[in-house]
């Protein structure tokens, strides 16, 4: 079956568009684990900034990402993610004068309902561009890392945010072999 040129040429800059959303995030996330890995950890105000910032970022980046895809009512999952993530990051303002512990749970609650949402949008994303499987495994991890999150935030050890940073750089890895997947899958299908 040969698909119509129009078809073709709207599929591949949906993959283009796609691929690069991936990679920004990918990028932005592994630039936030360098951040947290530095200054978040030699500063408690800079590690504030970031816990606020990272569910802040995921929210822009779902609406951004909903809208060039049909916009939130077409796209439920990330329309979800979006308040989730607005949510996580009011709630992590309010936890931080409250320790470390409850910005974890924050984190944990967080991250278990994104990765849902996540998986979702991933599973949804197959048929039209394939190469969604980092998604989906990596929505999957995540709402594991969120439940992992919610027992870690009940004990008696204070975490910090580098308890946090490797959930941040799986996140970046999953982000970026996504947009490198969905590249080169278009190129062989143009070769």
């Amino acid at each position: 079956m040969t698909v119509p040129q129009g078809t073709a040429s709207l599929q591949s800059a949906a993959t283009s568009d796609l691929s690069r959303y991936y990679l920004v995030r990918g990028i932005v996330a592994a630039a936030w684990v360098a951040a947290a890995a530095t200054a978040g950890v030699s500063s408690a105000g800079a590690a504030a900034v970031l816990l606020l910032c990272y569910p802040a970022w995921d929210a822009l980046a779902n609406w951004f990402d909903a809208n060039g895809s049909g916009g939130l009512l077409a796209n439920p999952p990330q329309a979800l993610n979006v308040v989730v993530s607005l949510i996580a990051a009011l709630a992590v303002a309010i936890a931080l004068r409250t320790g470390m512990n409850a910005v974890l749970a924050v984190f944990g609650v967080w991250a278990a309902l994104a990765g849902l949402a996540q998986l979702v949008t991933g599973v949804r994303r197959w048929r039209a561009f394939g190469a969604q499987w980092a998604m989906i495994l990596s929505g999957a991890q995540s709402t594991a890392a969120g439940l992992f999150f919610i027992k870690q935030a009940g004990g008696a050890v204070a975490p910090t945010i580098l308890d946090i940073a490797p959930y941040a750089g799986f996140g970046a890895f999953y982000f970026l072999v996504s947009a490198l997947w969905l590249i080169f899958s278009s190129r062989r299908r143009t070769a």
